[in-house]
């Protein structure tokens, strides 16, 4: 999945207070009334994105069934050999499509990277949904650096139960953050059974009737989805391939 698939739907949690941005030294998970603007410095990015909750190595496969209230979709996620740099940081290229039958109805280059602290960033997105009608959409790209938008933490190095963070930020279109329920969640999905899984949960500013939990596996990421309130969705991990 976009490994935020449900993203489209579900955007991350935004605490009355507001969070700060933080440079990746210091992290993101600090509450404050002060508008967000993490300072990215390229000197503390750089190697491969080995976070055990978040791993991206080029030419892993993930492959997802989703099932909403209007049917089920197939979601593939792949990692490629492509980089991309966005704010003088190199940027791994995650490549997701969902599918309805044969019908490809979205296309999404993600880019992130990790820090030298093990926190992986969330640079942005390049989108495009297409409708029945054949009208493409591009409504949910975002660029860090591009009119006022800046990276947020995917997933922390050292996730711990009660930690907040902001995934992303592009003010009014993607204001995702995260909350760490456990560190120690068991889950079992159709790919297998997960022991001492990270349970996050997302909810947004943008749509605060939507709440969403997220389950990520060491060694593998996300294995499942589930909207807990607000809609119905579910995405569970189907198989899983490494180079």
């Amino acid at each position: 999945m976009n490994q935020r698939r449900i993203a489209a739907i579900v955007v991350g949690v935004l605490l009355a207070t507001g969070l700060v941005g933080l440079s990746p030294a210091a992290g993101a998970n600090a509450a404050a009334p002060a508008r967000y603007a993490p300072k990215i410095d390229p000197r503390d990015f750089g190697g491969a994105v080995d976070n055990p909750w978040f791993p991206l190595v080029p030419g892993t496969r993930w492959t997802y069934a989703v099932k909403t209230a209007h049917g089920t979709e197939a979601n593939t996620v792949e990692v490629t050999h492509e980089t991309r740099e966005i704010l003088g940081v190199t940027s791994v290229v995650v490549h997701d499509v969902v599918r309805v039958g044969d019908r490809v109805t979205e296309e999404t280059f993600d880019w992130y990277a990790q820090d030298r602290r093990g926190n992986v960033w969330y640079f942005g997105e390049d989108t495009k949904e297409f409708a029945k009608n054949g009208k493409v959409s591009t409504e949910g790209s975002w660029e860090s650096g591009v009119d006022n938008a800046y990276p947020g933490i995917i997933m922390k190095a050292k996730p711990r139960p009660g930690v907040t963070y902001r995934e992303e930020y592009y003010r009014g279109h993607a204001e995702d953050t995260a909350r760490v329920l456990g560190v120690h969640a068991a889950v079992k999905v159709r790919a297998g059974s997960y022991r001492d899984a990270v349970k996050t949960q997302e909810l947004t500013r943008l749509e605060p009737k939507i709440v969403e939990h997220k389950y990520y596996a060491r060694g593998v990421g996300i294995v499942l989805e589930v909207l807990v309130k607000g809609g119905v969705e579910r995405a569970e991990l189907t198989d899983y391939s490494t180079p």
